[in-house]
């Protein structure tokens, strides 16, 4: 099964798939409201803004595995995500990134891309192992705002971080070579 194949819906509750997409290259995204990452929403944003002509779409995907930090009902989070941050990229409905109720798409992601990039000097892993909170398997999610890069032909090319934030210049960088 391809990632356009896997059963998806959207935040307004409609069946959706990433065949929509097809042709376009897709940065997926585990989202939480309540996330000293969530300001992260303006980055993604901007992203959006920069490269959706040239066929680029930011995939939001609410997760409440990480500390409760997306608790909120779809009508909270889509409220949230326009009144803060003006989001206007597709925001999808709740999934697991980890554990036993993984979703397809995330098994898939990770499947693909078993390791996160990290942020260079990034410091958000060792935080999370001292407050108990580091993943499970070194597959696993590491925390809310871990991307996903997949390519014009639905191949998984890059993972990135949590704390790698939108503007960082190897994700633009990923970014737009995916587009050329």
């Amino acid at each position: 099964m391809s990632l356009y194949d896997i059963p998806l819906t959207r935040l307004n509750g409609t069946p959706a798939s990433l065949a929509e997409y097809q042709g376009q290259a897709l940065l997926v995204v585990n989202v939480a409201s309540k996330c000293g990452l969530t300001p992260q929403y303006t980055g993604l944003s901007a992203l959006y803004d920069r490269f959706e002509d040239k066929g680029f779409q930011v995939l939001a995907f609410p997760c409440n595995d990480f500390a409760g930090q997306e608790p909120g009902s779809a009508e909270e989070i889509q409220t949230f995500c326009e009144r803060n941050y003006g989001v206007r990229f597709p925001v999808f409905s709740k999934v697991h990134a980890n554990g036993e109720e993984r979703h397809p798409l995330y098994q898939a992601l990770i499947a693909a891309q078993p390791k996160a990039q990290p942020k260079e000097g990034g410091q958000l892993l060792a935080k999370l192992a001292q407050h108990g909170l580091a993943p499970k398997n070194d597959s696993d999610v590491a925390w809310n705002f871990e991307k996903f890069l997949v390519s014009r032909d639905g191949q998984v090319i890059a993972r990135f971080a949590p704390d790698v934030e939108p503007q960082d210049p190897a994700l633009v960088t990923a970014i737009e070579a995916a587009l050329a």
